[in-house]
């Protein structure tokens, strides 16, 4: 969520700011913003003057009744008249209050569906056409064959679309035997690497978690139809004992980014990096028709997370940590891959800046997105009420907003893709990159 009070101050800033994100229309409805401005500080205004006014009333009233109990004549029937007056200026400031309550209302709606506004070193762009790449690793390397994709190597090992789809639809995968290993070694050999070298403690989160979780973390109320929403009641109660609205995470940043929501943290206790393998549910409403074939993109897939919860003047130093912390994974499974930073065009809701780690695939002959790393600012924080106390000189000032970051640390079904396709062999075997091994059983070569 932006700050208010940044677009009360520099509102056209702010619009300039949304534009270059290159919606189809900016996604703020200036008239509108500016009409209820106008009506809150006009309400405000009226309020102070009819407070001001009731309390001056007030003690003209106790003065008379003090002259009626002396027996002043004609005291009691002006001392009546002016509580006339303070009933209606009493309707009056009930009234305000009551349409102030609902113009605050609509701007926190508003609010709430205005993306975040672009770092300054964010490429300008519609879309993934005009995204920067930073730099690359490895070189994919040449066969004597024709590779093969996933889909057709994986099928001797244990990757089952056909079971998937039988049972839940399309789009889900059933995996056993060597596939079901090498999903579950590469799923610990990245918590490995992310809490033993990167200093990120592991994490367990619950699966499913409540509306307002959602909405700290800007899933909510935008991108509703992209989640997996579990049960709610038909009155649309929630609490102890009634059913309440729910969700299945799309990712473990929901559940471990809002572990600090409505808290304030000491300065010293950042930065927190958390870390967590999770199944993560999306149903891809947006994706008709597109990566249907194999494991790319699914309604089901694990990923191992990461997130960040810093001091401000420190998150960018910690987004170029984070994607290091990406790229690491990727050299030790030997993976061509390359850097990206994402146009204002291409950007997610809540990121204020990202970066696409891209794994070269074989059987695509294309680069695929394996992880995206992303500074959200304090546009998740303001969302949650996370916070911490600086200290200045010494002392604790006052609380400000924490900034929080999010990383894959991997995707675990596209790195299992990346694995198979760039380490494949003419028989349909699969060499295992040495880092890989301790994880299974020293195992060197995966046969079908």
């Amino acid at each position: 969520m932006l700050d208010i009070q940044q677009l009360r101050r520099d509102l056209d800033g702010v619009v300039a700011q949304l534009a270059r994100r290159r919606y189809p229309q900016l996604p703020l409805d200036v008239p509108r913003f500016q009409a209820l401005e106008a009506e809150r500080k006009q309400i405000q205004v009226a309020t102070e003057q009819a407070q001001a006014r009731r309390n001056a009333l007030s003690k003209q009233i106790g003065q008379l009744k003090g002259r009626q109990a002396k027996g002043e004549a004609g005291a009691e029937a002006e001392a009546a008249a002016l509580m006339v007056e303070v009933n209606g200026l009493a309707d009056e400031l009930q009234h305000g209050a009551e349409r102030l309550e609902g113009i605050q209302a609509e701007l926190s709606a508003m609010l709430m569906a205005i993306p975040n506004l672009p770092h300054a070193s964010v490429p300008d762009g519609a879309d993934e056409t005009a995204n920067v790449e930073v730099r690359r690793w490895g070189t994919p390397a040449t066969y004597a064959f024709t590779p093969r994709d996933h889909v057709e190597l994986g099928a001797a090992l244990g990757l089952d679309f056909e079971t998937g789809a039988k049972l839940s639809g399309s789009r889900f995968t059933f995996m056993r035997g060597p596939a079901a290993r090498l999903h579950r070694a590469l799923a610990q050999f990245m918590l490995d690497t992310q809490t033993l070298e990167h200093g990120y403690t592991e994490c367990y989160t619950p699966y499913i978690v409540n509306r307002e979780v959602l909405e700290g973390t800007g899933q909510l109320p935008k991108f509703k139809d992209d989640m997996f929403w579990v049960f709610r009641g038909s009155d649309g109660s929630e609490g102890e004992g009634a059913a309440s609205e729910q969700y299945l995470i799309s990712t473990s940043e929901i559940s471990l980014t809002n572990t600090v929501r409505e808290q304030v943290l000491e300065a010293a206790q950042l930065p927190i990096k958390l870390t967590a393998h999770s199944p993560c549910f999306r149903s891809e409403a947006g994706s008709a028709g597109r990566d249907t074939r194999g494991m790319i993109r699914q309604h089901q897939f694990d990923k191992v997370e990461m997130v960040q919860i810093t001091h401000p003047e420190k998150s960018y130093e910690a987004l170029e940590q984070m994607v290091g912390h990406a790229e690491a994974v990727l050299r030790k499974l030997e993976l061509p891959y390359r850097v990206v930073a994402l146009s204002t065009g291409d950007m997610g809701f809540g990121a204020a800046k990202t970066y696409d780690l891209e794994v070269w695939l074989p059987g695509q002959n294309a680069y695929r997105e394996i992880s995206s790393c992303s500074n959200c600012e304090a546009f998740q924080a303001r969302r949650m009420m996370a916070r911490f106390r600086p200290v200045v000189d010494g002392r604790q000032g006052k609380p400000e907003f924490v900034h929080t970051l999010n990383g894959s640390g991997l995707a675990v079904g596209r790195t299992l893709v990346a694995v198979l396709e760039n380490h494949q062999r003419a028989d349909g075997s699969i060499g295992i990159p040495a880092a890989l091994r301790p994880y299974l059983g020293g195992m060197e070569v995966l046969e079908p």
